[in-house]
C-alpha cells in the first residue's frame, strides 16, 4: 500500500484539506476533523441532512416550508450552516470530483456521493469482503 501523502507545501489550518482523487480515507477525516473544527454543527449538517424551514399550513395540521421572508434567526442560521459546510467540502475536492458532485443541492449529498464514488455503497462494501473472505 501506498504510504500516506503529507501535506502540500503551504497547507493551512484554515483552508480544507485537498482531495485530488486519491487517499479517500485520509481525506475523509482530515475533512471532517476541519469542519467539525470551524462549527461541530457543519458536521451535523453533513450527518442529518439540511433543515429545511417548516411552518403550519393554514388546516392546522400540515408543515410546509417558509418563505425566504418568513425565515427567523434561527432558520437563516440552519440555512447558513448548510451552505458553509456545502462550501467547505466544494473547496475540499479537485475539479474531477467536482464534477461528480455539481448537481447536489446540500452538503449531505455531496458527501454521500463522494463517499459512494470511493467507498462504494455499504452493499458495494459487503460483496468486496466476502469476496476476499472466500479468496483466504
Amino acid at each position: 500500500m501506498a504510504a500516506t501523502p503529507t501535506p502540500q507545501d503551504g497547507a493551512s489550518q484554515t483552508r480544507p484539506p485537498l482531495f485530488n482523487g486519491k487517499y479517500y480515507g485520509w481525506w475523509r477525516n482530515r475533512i471532517m476533523d476541519h469542519l467539525i473544527g470551524e462549527n461541530p454543527d457543519l458536521w451535523g449538517v453533513i450527518l442529518d441532512g439540511p433543515t429545511i424551514p417548516m411552518k403550519i399550513a393554514t388546516d392546522g395540521i400540515t408543515k410546509i416550508p417558509k418563505e425566504r421572508k418568513e425565515w427567523n434567526a434561527e432558520d437563516k442560521l440552519t440555512i447558513q450552516n448548510n451552505a458553509k459546510a456545502k462550501k467547505i467540502l466544494i473547496c475540499g475536492i479537485g475539479p474531477d470530483e467536482y464534477n461528480q458532485i455539481s448537481s447536489c443541492q446540500d452538503a449531505k449529498a455531496i458527501w454521500e456521493t463522494l463517499q459512494t464514488a470511493h467507498e462504494g455503497t455499504t452493499q458495494v462494501k459487503k460483496s468486496k469482503i466476502d469476496n476476499l473472505n472466500k479468496q483466504y
